[in-house]
């Protein structure tokens, strides 16, 4: 079909060809899909991003309620090991320094809420234990590691994100103290 735009290529091009353009969509649809969330994740430095997540132990805590407060905002998994010992010790901060305006929220990521709900049984916290069913927090602040640790100001700016949890690494209690120290 002469001057009608379409080619009659050969068998072997015609595949090479059907290769090549599902390899750039396929890097088109993952481009599409990874980097808005990436681009999105919260920094340190920037206004912490809002959420509301229903609580283990019931109802719902909002993010945004504890502005005025340092929050430590801790993500966790049942799967992870170090998750359980960073709580018991997130556990013992929320204790010692509630009077001077620390709260502790712990988000889930764990597929399976049964699991999660086990482990909030199994470990109990002095805090709000929350679950992330759609993972748009851990998203939104970009975790990609367990467990990792949001230290959020009294003004809800992000200040410090750990993602080292150590049991003889107790470095971040300072940083905790440092934000504890600075009035609004």
């Amino acid at each position: 079909m002469a001057g009608s735009g379409r080619h009659d290529f050969p068998q072997p091009i015609k595949e090479l060809l059907v290769i090549r353009c599902r390899r750039r969509l396929s890097l088109l649809v993952l481009a599409i899909v990874l980097l808005p969330s990436l681009a999105g994740a919260a920094a340190v430095g920037d206004q912490a991003p809002d959420f509301a997540l229903p609580a283990t132990a019931g109802g719902n805590v909002r993010l945004s309620e504890h502005l005025g407060e340092v929050v430590v905002l801790s993500f966790w998994s049942s799967h992870c090991a170090e998750c359980a010992a960073q709580l018991a010790a997130l556990g013992e901060l929320q204790t010692t320094y509630r009077s001077a305006g620390l709260v502790t929220l712990a988000v889930s990521v764990d597929d399976d809420m049964l699991r999660a709900l086990q482990f909030a049984r199994a470990h109990p916290a002095r805090f709000p234990l929350l679950l992330d069913r759609l993972k748009g927090v851990s998203r939104a602040y970009g975790i990609d590691r367990l467990p990792t640790t949001v230290l959020i100001d009294r003004r809800g700016r992000v200040r410090f994100l750990r993602t080292d949890y150590h049991q003889t690494d107790n470095s971040y209690i300072a940083q905790v103290r440092e934000l504890l120290d600075d009035p609004l």
